[in-house]
């Protein structure tokens, strides 16, 4: 990886127009950075250090220069040692964007970055997309898609748990130059509306991106103020993006493809409108954990077949075919690949022996979530009782308490409510919370604090029933306070319970 010098990081902030003022004494702008971080436990000597964040302190800046730091980067309200070599920029965020791809050498550049946004749906299609991908470069002899999502993290070198959905851009960075050095030829990413607004994916530009939809959500006082500023950040995904693959089944379709001009090329799906480039018609469902359906493009027309469940996958489906046409993967290794995709915690289903309990396990956990999930099970399961087990997060996004009470008292004969990660709030409280709009839609509630107990009682309590349990899916951690606690998998937890039904009926 070509390393660059002093001089070389100044140039490209100034080139973005963040560098408000300069500082270096007694340097030589052309020493290289040999090391750049925003953690001062980081820090080695050469390094270039960057004061960011919301609970950054100016004791960070002092162990950083103990540590061997060169030269620090801040915001003016951060410059603490001023008699220390710095750089005084305008946007902290996006200066670590620009700084973190001149160190790792623009490796978004060397290989097809693919990026989806939207409200729901996002980690299903990333994998759809990567198991297609696998499926022809496996057929070249060439190395599996690298993968950023909030399922797990792959990038040739490391995979990992992940803990948000987009990383921060010296993490992303280097996600994206490790694929390069592993010689991969493709990334697939899901670009949070966070990612967006806070620059994270700065300089990231896509060969593909998906937009599948939009709904209210992740409005809080630490994330979006309101649902403008929310579409609004996920909106400008666009200028980032070269073909655009567009979901016209969306709301608000008609604002999201006069954005998506700013892309080079649009193509559209659908699953209502023929006239959408790639259109699905004849959808059946052969089995409790199959889908088929007929699928129209400009360049083939046949059958694909999912094994998982959930109608609404058919969408995710579609857009994994526009993304793949838009690479030319033939028609084979498309429908070879999304017979086997799976996507870790969504949609995983569970049958009792006697066939009396179907359990699914998905990560829905906003309100579209939640709208599609009660639409597809209704739908694929209609002569059974459906009950949720489900909670909300502590600390932000706070309006899906009431949009998934309401929707869980509308649609399910009880709702046990639980811990999904409550972080700074006890979990009773946001259960309580969540009970108010459960009663509103005079729905019947249980509230177990521990996620182990209430996913049993929810199996064990309901036969002849679907148990929607969502929210978690496969994380073996649940945030509590600011730790992050070991647990069981919701499949997990589910798979004990059955296995004692099981023995319970025999």
């Amino acid at each position: 990886m070509k390393t660059y010098t002093l001089k070389d990081y100044i140039n490209s902030l100034e080139k973005e127009n963040l560098i408000d003022e300069i500082i270096v004494k007694d340097l030589d702008l052309s020493t290289p950075i040999t090391q750049i971080a925003h953690n001062s436990k980081n820090v080695t000597k050469n390094t270039l250090y960057i004061c960011k964040g919301i609970k950054y302190k100016p004791e960070y800046l002092t162990e950083a220069i103990q540590n061997g730091a060169m030269v620090y980067v801040a915001e003016k309200e951060n410059v603490s040692q001023p008699d220390f070599s710095h750089i005084v920029v305008k946007d902290i965020r996006k200066s670590l964007a620009v700084i973190s791809t001149l160190f790792y050498d623009f490796p978004a550049t060397k290989l097809n970055m693919i990026g989806l946004t939207g409200t729901k749906g996002k980690s299903t299609t990333a994998y759809y997309i990567k198991s297609i991908l696998d499926n022809y470069m496996k057929s070249q002899n060439l190395p599996d898609t690298a993968i950023v999502s909030s399922i797990d993290t792959y990038d040739g070198k490391t995979c990992k748990e992940s803990l948000i959905t987009s990383p921060e851009s010296i993490d992303l960075q280097e996600h994206i130059a490790n694929a390069v050095d592993c010689k991969i030829q493709n990334l697939v990413m899901e670009v949070s509306s966070q990612a967006l607004k806070l620059d994270r994916v700065h300089d990231v530009y896509y060969k593909a991106g998906v937009f599948l939809n939009i709904s209210e959500d992740h409005i809080s006082t630490i994330e979006h103020p309101d649902f403008e500023d929310y579409f609004a950040s996920k909106l400008k995904f666009f200028k980032q993006v070269e073909t655009a693959c567009v979901n016209l089944d969306s709301d608000y379709v008609d604002r999201i493809l006069e954005e998506a001009q700013a892309s080079k090329k649009i193509i559209t799906f659908s699953i209502k409108n023929s006239k959408a480039d790639v259109y699905a018609y004849n959808i059946q469902k052969p089995s409790h954990i199959s889908i088929s359906f007929k699928v129209k493009t400009p360049q083939w027309e046949n059958e694909i077949l999912l094994t998982m469940p959930g109608l609404f996958n058919v969408e995710n489906a579609l857009a994994a075919i526009c993304v793949a046409l838009t690479f030319g993967i033939p028609y084979e290794n498309i429908y070879e690949g999304l017979k086997v995709a799976r996507a870790s915690g969504r949609m995983e289903s569970h049958m009792s022996k006697d066939g009396s309990i179907i359990v699914i396990v998905d990560y829905a956990h906003n309100k579209l979530s939640f709208e599609k999930l009660y639409e597809s099970t209704k739908q694929e399961y209609p002569d059974k009782k459906i009950i949720t087990v489900f909670g909300c997060p502590g600390g932000k996004a706070f309006l899906r308490r009431k949009d998934l009470g309401h929707l869980s008292g509308k649609n399910s004969a009880i709702t046990y409510l639980t811990a999904e990660d409550p972080g700074p709030e006890e979990a009773c409280d946001i259960s309580k919370e969540i009970a108010t709009y459960v009663s509103e839609e005079h729905g019947e509630y249980k509230i177990i604090d521990d996620r182990g107990e209430a996913i049993k009682q929810a199996i064990l309590e309901n036969p002849n029933s679907v148990i929607l349990i969502t929210g978690k899916g496969n994380e073996t951690r649940q945030k509590i306070g600011t730790q992050y606690v070991p647990c069981l998998t919701d499949t997990q937890y589910a798979q004990e319970a059955l296995r004692e039904y099981d023995k319970n009926c025999n």
